[in-house]
């Protein structure tokens, strides 16, 4: 039975969650990324030490009250990591610490509004069709909020220990997005290359809220060609790069993803910031980021936004400040200037319980 061609991502009615994540072009939403605390802060790194917690593992325990908090302000998405084993070696970085699909669907009980995203899920250690069960439970529990950031990964130990090949991951990843795209595709679940026909019946419940499943964004270049990304991915999700970097990427991924200066799919990246109390503190770069004050990052985003950038996601971890004042100074200075729109939520998914 021949392969049934690649589903199309660009739709002619998008998935509440990318149409909340990046309405349009020229326009950037903030999101930021989980979990929300000091961890990197050298008052923090003391702190930890004296409590007898590794670096790299953060104090969850207000994470709850500060997603609420980050949802209520106006924040456009909520991102999670997949690390699966805290590497203190080779890493240092035990990333979120919980599960990825058991915290999105706490995320999805106790918010109204963000976009839930992963950035990312690294997929040939996960089995596809559970993966697309996982998120299309988020997304119906969410009323349509979630988005899947999928990675190949690039920690060699993880893979001998789920049984995958570290040098196939490129290949896994592949098979990977088609099963996904299959398991959200409408009838019954169609898998040639396992030797599943439609005849057999089968289907993935539940379906997502989005006609055509739940939107992928490609972390990195997850070891494929940027024109196979272009073609089956809903976004690029790609690292933070100076301005004169970020304008040749993103001027690439546009003419790739079929648009013209204005167009082409969304292009999203993170951001570390360090946040700093003079309003007017001048910008320096930090590693994978920015330490600035206010008025400068509004100038900065500002340029990103022109350049094509879609969103931008905060990791405020290096902070000595308190998240709860970050997020309100971003909240009344910031996020006006880069608005979400009001989340189109689907009112008939399990949430409506909220």
């Amino acid at each position: 039975m021949p392969t049934p061609a690649p589903v199309s991502t660009q739709l002619s009615t998008p998935h509440p969650a990318l149409v909340r994540l990046a309405p349009a072009a020229g326009r950037l939403t903030l999101g930021l990324e989980l979990p929300l605390d000091n961890d990197w802060g050298v008052e923090r790194g003391r702190a930890g030490r004296a409590a007898g917690r590794p670096f790299g593992v953060p104090d969850l325990t207000a994470q709850t009250r500060l997603a609420r908090l980050a949802d209520r302000l106006g924040f456009a998405a909520l991102w999670l990591r997949d690390v699966p084993l805290y590497d203190p070696v080779a890493f240092g970085d035990a990333g979120s610490v919980f599960e990825t699909f058991t915290h999105l669907g706490h995320l999805a009980a106790v918010t109204e509004n963000a976009v839930l995203a992963t950035g990312a899920v690294v997929l040939p250690l996960r089995e596809p069709l559970l993966v697309a069960k996982a998120a299309a439970t988020v997304d119906v529990l969410s009323g349509g909020r979630m988005l899947l950031g999928l990675a190949s990964g690039d920690r060699p130990v993880e893979y001998p220990l789920f049984g995958r090949d570290f040098d196939g991951r490129g290949a896994a990843f592949r098979d990977g997005v088609e099963a996904l795209r299959a398991a959200w595709r409408p009838g019954p679940l169609e898998l040639p290359g396992a030797g599943l026909d439609a005849d057999r019946k089968l289907e993935v419940l539940p379906r997502p809220v989005g006609p055509a499943g739940i939107p992928i964004a490609v972390a990195g270049g997850a070891q494929q060609a940027p024109a196979w990304i272009a073609e089956h991915a809903d976004a690029s999700l790609n690292y933070p790069r100076d301005l004169g970097a970020l304008r040749l990427k993103a001027r690439e991924w546009r003419k790739l993803s079929g648009g013209g200066a204005g167009g082409g799919k969304p292009y999203l990246t993170p951001m570390v910031l360090t946040l700093q109390e003079d309003a007017g503190a001048a910008p320096r770069p930090i590693r994978l980021g920015l330490s600035t004050g206010r008025e400068a990052l509004i100038e900065r985003l500002g340029r990103m936004a022109e350049l094509g950038v879609s969103h931008v996601s905060f990791n405020l971890r290096p902070n000595e400040r308190p998240v709860d004042e970050l997020l309100h100074e971003l909240a009344e200075y910031v996020l006006p200037h880069f608005p979400a729109p009001a989340a189109a939520r689907n009112e008939s998914a399990a949430t409506s319980s909220h």
